[in-house]
């Protein structure tokens, strides 16, 4: 029996522990494959920056006393995963996991994470992605704290074994999980739509020209006003794995006739 590929990756750099608990999650699933930034590289989306020059560099990796094949790559999550489908000849991975990642990817603020920007690369190629990640406190975001891994470990196992198995049903290409800090193993997940505000507010006290980036205070919005079926309300709220369903067809929902009519309006 072939076992299935799995590729995992992340935004937190090649030595951050939600990484090690994402490998974890797939060491009994298939044969699995480690490309990652070399560095943090958290909200860069789909950005592919990076060396010019860089290459993957192969790293001692071992999870659970079984080494790993595993390589780093100085440059985005994007980056790395784009360039790791091309070099990797006659490799095509059944399944992409990125994360787990360090605090939680809520709402419109999806589309700035670095994790779900690497399972957008890989879907746009074919491959179902899953991307990963652990409600954390905001200044963790940035650096390796300590974490309880255990339920973040179950449910990326849970979820990964769902898409080898039965394949992502049609105009899903990434399956979004956020988990709670305090779920375990029981915790009960809901399926979610993006909660359609910024869950990340910035906030610049005396705000002016003269203000700097590094001035912005961070904080997490109050989600409790929002609709029941939000991935924010589920987290921050509920306590529940929500479980949000992506797609990379970016087109709006208007029907045609409709958005014709206002342009054509005199």
């Amino acid at each position: 029996m072939t076992l299935p590929n799995i590729l995992l990756t992340n935004d937190d750099g090649i030595d951050s522990p939600g990484l090690k608990a994402a490998v974890e999650a797939a060491l009994s699933l298939g044969e699995v494959t480690v490309i990652a930034p070399l560095h943090q590289q958290t909200s860069m989306g789909r950005a592919r920056t990076g060396k010019p020059e860089a290459t993957l560099v192969p790293v001692e990796y071992t999870v659970d006393g079984k080494p790993v094949r595993a390589y780093s790559c100085e440059a985005s999550p994007a980056a790395v995963v784009a360039h790791g489908l091309r070099v990797f000849t006659g490799y095509r991975p059944d399944l992409l996991i990125a994360g787990v990642n360090y605090g939680e990817n809520i709402g419109v603020n999806a589309s700035g994470s670095g994790t779900v920007g690497a399972c957008l690369e890989a879907a746009c190629r074919g491959v179902p992605a899953l991307a990963m990640s652990l409600e954390t406190p905001i200044a963790s975001h940035r650096c390796y704290t300590e974490e309880n891994w255990e339920a973040s470990v179950h449910f990326t196992r849970y979820f990964a074994e769902r898409i080898l198995k039965n394949g992502l049903p049609r105009d899903v290409h990434v399956l979004k999980v956020e988990v709670p800090a305090c779920a375990t193993a029981d915790t009960p997940w809901k399926l979610t739509r993006l909660t359609p505000a910024e869950y990340y507010e910035g906030v610049i006290p005396n705000p002016g020209p003269q203000s700097m980036r590094k001035d912005v205070v961070t904080a997490k919005r109050d989600c409790r006003p929002d609709d029941e079926d939000t991935d924010g309300r589920a987290v921050s709220v509920e306590k529940v794995v929500a479980v949000t369903p992506l797609s990379v067809d970016f087109c709006s929902r208007v029907a045609f006739p409709e958005l014709r009519s206002w342009l054509e309006k005199a």
